[in-house]
């Protein structure tokens, strides 16, 4: 992708989204003026654009593209048929993607820099997490980044154009534009270093099978040049298969000792996660302690720190600095305490397998309470082609609440498949399930359970089951 054309005002069109919010914070810092539009209902990301002081506009206009001369696009909302697509077409105003707009960020072209080099974080699961952690240790060199959540702790905006030579992005391996373009969103990314996290069959609406999601991730490491570095979860089976058809220089990470750095002596103690770790020829780099919980978060953070230190940053900034990571938005977020003293989480966990290990975490996190996993499943067709796996997911949970299906923009409902359907599927393995219509009704099912000191309450999917905590009592922070 080449534009030679220089550009000043640059017009997003459903701006509220995770990897739309990011870029335009990014390219206001950049310089550019920065307008946008969505539906007029709240988003996780309004309190990110507000701090930025962009303000979306609340509906679709053909009026907004006065004095646009570039327009990025989600593919929600009607994507390539949205009205403001369609008249910025017809008057020649150039259009991308938000694929394809990360790209051309990473490129450095539309800011004029040649120095940029790419760091594409890529995976079924963890990449969120993981980008945000390179974006925290590369902020002591002013990376830019875009990170596909609406917070970082302790960094604050999701989005940052920075004066240093590196670019932190997530890789999404979802499409480009479901109807119009199916190329995965990443391969418009060409990056120096490619994270890869792990590999699952995910977004079936658009991948037939395990093989098509390898095809894509097999392209995408191949457009690494000859001086790029491949950064990969060796523990991973469909990884190690990535692997064996990639010729270029790799470096392996996680707790097999086979991987050229090697993660040790994993303890988790309240919210902080404590390990040791290995590096290459066997060195000892020593112990670090991340103030987030999991297994998977030192998965997270030894991908990162081999990042960080083929960037250059010395050993103990790394250390110091993994410390201070507190997390992102919506990954194991406490929202607060509930009147009768049961601790309330939200988790954007979505996905079986991110499902499974987010409730192992918190079990022992929690050893002595009860969990109750609040779950609102995303997409019908991810529901209904992992639907076995979904039943299998909430063994560390000792209540599950299922909730109404959260439809995308980009699908239309599929009567073949339910929450009821799955709360009932899930009762055959489970002794506690219960299935509730709508996010109104989880927040009365909250307020008179009346759950008390010995319960943690989680609300876990990708679509608006977060809303609840603004809606149910929590007590004073002390």
């Amino acid at each position: 992708m080449k534009i030679n054309k220089p550009y000043k005002h640059i017009h997003f069109i459903g701006i509220k989204g995770v990897g739309m919010a990011p870029l335009a914070i990014l390219a206001k810092e950049a310089g550019f003026t920065v307008t946008g539009c969505d539906i007029p209902e709240e988003f996780i990301t309004d309190d990110a654009l507000r701090k930025s002081a962009i303000v979306p506009l609340n509906y679709f206009s053909k009026d907004h593209l006065i004095g646009v001369d570039l327009v990025i696009t989600t593919g929600a909302h009607g994507g390539f048929d949205n009205p403001e697509v369609g008249e910025a077409k017809q008057e020649k105003i150039q259009v991308l993607t938000q694929g394809e707009a990360v790209g051309y960020f990473m490129s450095g072209e539309p800011i004029s820099r040649t120095d940029i080099q790419g760091i594409s974080v890529a995976g079924t699961h963890g990449k969120t997490t993981t980008t945000a952690m390179i974006a925290t240790l590369l902020s002591n060199i002013d990376a830019s980044y875009v990170v596909g959540t609406s917070a970082l702790i302790p960094l604050g905006l999701p989005g940052h154009y920075g004066k240093g030579s590196y670019f932190v992005a997530e890789a999404d391996e979802y499409v480009t534009e479901p109807t119009y373009d199916k190329t995965a969103k990443f391969l418009w990314q060409h990056p120096k270093f490619i994270v890869i996290t792990n590999i699952e069959y995910d977004h079936p609406d658009v991948y037939s099978s395990i093989d098509d999601v390898m095809v894509a991730f097999v392209k995408f490491v191949r457009q690494l040049p000859k001086d790029g570095i491949l950064v990969a979860c060796g523990d991973d089976h469909q990884v190690r298969n990535l692997l064996k058809q990639y010729s270029g220089k790799t470096i392996t990470y996680g707790f097999s000792s086979n991987n050229d750095y090697v993660i040790k002596r994993v303890n988790i103690s309240g919210h902080q996660t404590f390990f040791w770790l290995t590096g290459l020829g066997g060195a000892d780099l020593g112990e670090f302690v991340l103030r987030v919980s999991g297994e998977h978060n030192a998965l997270n953070a030894a991908a990162s720190i081999v990042v960080a230190l083929e960037c250059g940053l010395p050993i103990e900034v790394i250390r110091r600095t993994m410390h201070a990571f507190g997390g992102v938005k919506r990954r194991f977020e406490f929202l607060g305490t509930l009147p009768n003293g049961a601790l309330l989480y939200d988790d954007y966990a979505h996905h079986p397998t991110e499902i499974k290990k987010t409730l192992s975490t918190f079990k022992k996190r929690f050893l002595n309470k009860k969990i109750v996993c609040i779950f609102q499943p995303h997409t019908y067709s991810r529901t209904k082609k992992l639907f076995e796996d979904f039943c299998r997911s909430f063994i560390d949970a000792d209540t599950v609440v299922v909730v109404n299906i959260y439809s995308s923009l980009r699908e239309k409902p599929d009567d073949s498949v339910s929450s009821l359907r799955l709360a009932q599927a899930i009762s055959s393995r489970h002794r506690n399930v219960h299935f509730l219509e709508t996010t109104h009704d989880v927040v009365e099912y909250i307020t008179k359970k009346q759950f008390g000191e010995e319960t943690v309450v989680v609300l876990m999917g990708a679509g608006d089951i977060y809303k609840v905590g603004a809606h149910v009592s929590l007590k004073a922070s002390e």
